[in-house]
């Protein structure tokens, strides 16, 4: 990525996490978090005492694990390394987070949607049909090509899928430091909900009903 998109894409960061923050505003600084009295991997980091500020380094605000892709899933051929506190502690209490999603060709990121953030999306790479569905079931969707950005709103269901003949890669960012990510076929078929009322909302046998619980079991999704 060149300087000046690199400088872009870091001001929308920015500017998503300060003007429509919507995690607590911090009352300092900053806050590492002291792994001393917990995990790193807590679901919320901000229950964690910080270190003393003068303890604090560099390198607690410098991530280097988005320079390559992830691993990719073989079913949807998309690689995604979120970054938030747990593994960047630097970003906690700060109201934001990010991600890396990388697609192979014909790769899709599948509808889901973040409960807790507004999430703006900018194409490094390649050429990706992204959109969104609003509350009124209407779609806003269109193929956004390299150095654009996109932006979905909170807790709506969105989605991406790589159009063009070469590997696409994008990066979202997000106002809040916890999104939440919740993938709309998982959520439905992999979560457990009454058959019967799977067959009536969808139209389908109970044999279809068991295939998509099989392909959607969140033990075999990742």
């Amino acid at each position: 990525m060149s300087p000046v998109w690199t400088i872009l894409f870091v001001t929308i960061s920015l500017l998503c996490a300060t003007t429509m923050a919507s995690d607590p505003d911090p009352v300092q600084d900053f806050c590492i978090p002291d792994p001393r009295y917990g995990s790193l991997k807590a679901a919320h980091l901000t229950t964690l005492p910080c270190k003393n500020s003068s303890e604090a380094t560099t390198d607690d605000f410098i991530f280097s694990g988005v320079k390559r892709a992830g691993n990719f899933s073989a079913d949807t051929g998309l690689a995604a390394i979120p970054v938030n506190p747990t593994n960047f502690p630097g970003l906690n209490t700060l109201g934001m987070s990010f991600i890396r999603a990388d697609l192979k060709v014909d790769g899709i990121n599948p509808p889901h949607f973040h409960p807790r953030a507004t999430e703006i999306a900018y194409v490094v790479e390649g050429s990706v049909y992204s959109g969104f569905v609003d509350s009124t079931s209407r779609v806003f969707a269109r193929t956004v090509e390299q150095g654009e950005v996109m932006v979905y709103p909170r807790g709506l269901v969105h989605f991406q899928m790589n159009v063009g003949d070469k590997p696409a890669t994008i990066f979202g960012s997000f106002n809040s430091q916890n999104p939440g990510s919740q993938k709309i076929p998982t959520a439905v078929f992999g979560s457990g909900i009454k058959e019967e009322l799977l067959e009536k909302a969808f139209g389908l046998s109970p044999k279809q009903i068991g295939a998509m619980r099989r392909r959607f079991d969140p033990k075999k999704v990742k």
